[in-house]
């Protein structure tokens, strides 16, 4: 029986579940939230987007059901949702969760949302909607070096740091300038919003092919379930590009490119080939970085995910943390 003293006043205001993809975050939440009155907030930066599911192996109907979640399906694959955005969304969720007497629990491995929530960020100007939409039309018009070749006349500090074609970095920095008249580089280190104080519990493995190996089966089962039409019908609608955030998602970017090779035919089984190993490199490179980010978190709880005695690990922690 959950003793809900331990739940209004911890020693941290919510308990953060990270790690590579592909380490079992999801399992692992979900069997403590058999154990305690919990909701989840998605720490994804893929699963916020409608009409994405398999790709981004979003929880099914009946997870969803089981307990409450948050963060999910909040945006169109055409927008955006920066780190500053989920600092401030899951902030105040944090808040409303512990209000209703629960457990906060943030599951995901989008590092720089964690650290964006953890440490703070800069405190810059809000998005602007109708100015994005501008410079996206000019893109289309212009190219992307164009744009960043504008903002190299503004705020060459930043301009410097970012690739011509870096399509979301340029378009943000050039919002930022055209909101504020301020350059993007002026803000770092200004002012910063301390977020909540987050327990980090990090799955990470022991052996890096026991993680290799869950990689490549999962990718096998997100084409198997139908990946690949998924993507062809984002590509259907029109208004999306392969430099848009949401088409840059593990994945979606390789099928994307794939289809745009083949003009949308139906894929040869050399085509297909070459896809899998692209997504299958992309989503090793991606736990890499995951893997360096949590590694400078000196104050991360660590659980060796392929090891048989997770379970007992993780209740271990728990009772150390005083959340069960």
């Amino acid at each position: 029986m959950v003793n809900p003293s331990k739940l209004t006043e911890p020693a941290h205001a919510a308990l953060a579940l990270v790690g590579p993809t592909a380490s079992g975050k999801t399992a692992l939440a979900l069997s403590l939230a058999k154990q305690l009155p919990l909701e989840i907030i998605s720490l994804d930066s893929a699963l916020v987007y409608k009409g994405m599911d398999i790709g981004t192996a979003k929880p099914s109907r009946e997870e969803l059901q089981a307990v409450p979640h948050h963060l999910i399906d909040i945006r169109d694959p055409s927008q955006s949702y920066s780190a500053a955005e989920f600092a401030r969304d899951a902030t105040r969720l944090i808040a409303e969760i512990r209000g209703r007497g629960k457990l906060p629990l943030l599951v995901g491995g989008t590092m720089l949302y964690l650290k964006a929530l953890v440490e703070g960020l800069d405190d810059l100007p809000l998005a602007s909607p109708a100015v994005r939409a501008d410079i996206e039309a000019q893109a289309m018009a212009q190219g992307w070096p164009a744009l960043h070749a504008e903002l190299a006349k503004v705020d060459p500090e930043t301009a410097q740091r970012l690739p011509p074609n870096d399509a979301q970095r340029i378009s943000r920095a050039l919002e930022v300038w055209r909101v504020s008249g301020k350059p993007l580089s002026s803000f770092f280190g200004a002012t910063r919003v301390a977020g909540p104080n987050i327990a980090v519990v990090s799955l990470e493995p022991v052996q890096r092919s026991w993680l290799h190996q869950r990689i490549e089966q999962r990718f096998d089962d997100m084409l198997q379930h139908g990946l690949l039409d998924e993507v062809r019908a984002l590509r259907a609608r029109g208004d999306l590009h392969a430099d848009m955030p949401s088409m840059r998602c593990v994945g979606y970017r390789q099928c994307w490119d794939m289809l745009e090779s083949i003009k949308d035919t139906l894929p040869a089984v050399h085509d297909l080939r070459k896809m899998r190993a692209t997504g299958v490199a992309a989503s090793r490179q991606l736990a890499k970085r995951q893997l360096t980010w949590l590694r400078s978190m000196p104050h991360r709880h660590v659980l060796a995910c392929d090891q048989p005695d997770l379970q007992a690990q993780w209740q271990a922690l728990l009772h150390r943390l005083s959340v069960l």
